[in-house]
């Protein structure tokens, strides 16, 4: 069993904050949290044949635009996360960005999130990442079902007691350092 931290809560390092000293899954309570400016940005992709890749590149999907859909369908996503997350909180989301950089075998799809809140915006921006990559998908099956999305994971964020955080390519899961709040740097430009 878990120990109950000061504040209530399975605390300690390692701890999952959204199960209970029971072991009972919880929606963390967020309320004695400052409101601070938070931002993240998430990224995936989506690979595809070559014929699938001309059609878009062409304009010719007969669904319509399958980029300009995923982009909305993104920022729809983000702002309908906690309806998609049974635990994550619903945000007053105050910017929602979704751009897709073409690539030799698909698409990159990045997202940048930001609010001013007590929680941060990683789920968000991990749900518009794929969202839109399911946006292209649905849009393009009947050429390619052979699409394969991937590759999708938080960048960067910022804001909150914990700091800023920037994924360092190429090392693996679990591996990733944290900067502390008092050391917050912008990682290199992500566009």
């Amino acid at each position: 069993m878990a120990k109950k931290s000061k504040a209530g809560r399975a605390g300690g390092a390692g701890q999952l904050s959204h199960v209970d000293a029971r072991g009972r899954v919880k929606m963390v309570d967020v309320g004695d949290k400052p409101i601070t400016n938070r931002e993240a940005i998430a990224r995936g992709t989506i690979t595809m044949s070559r014929d699938a890749l001309r059609l878009i590149r062409a304009g010719a999907v007969k669904k319509g635009d399958p980029l300009q859909t995923a982009r909305l369908a993104g920022i729809l996503a983000a702002k309908q996360t906690s309806s998609l997350i049974p635990l994550c909180h619903p945000l007053p989301l105050s910017s929602v960005n979704v751009d897709l950089t073409a690539m030799p075998r698909g698409y990159d799809i990045e997202a940048r999130v930001r609010t001013t809140s007590q929680t941060g915006v990683e789920m968000e921006a991990l749900t518009a990442v794929a969202v839109a990559a399911l946006t292209i998908y649905d849009m393009v099956k009947a050429v390619d079902k052979t699409m394969v999305i991937g590759d999708i994971r938080v960048m960067s964020k910022t804001g909150g007691r914990s700091g800023a955080y920037v994924r360092q390519e190429g090392r693996t899961a679990g591996r990733q350092k944290r900067r502390t709040a008092g050391r917050q740097k912008r990682g290199p430009a992500l566009r």
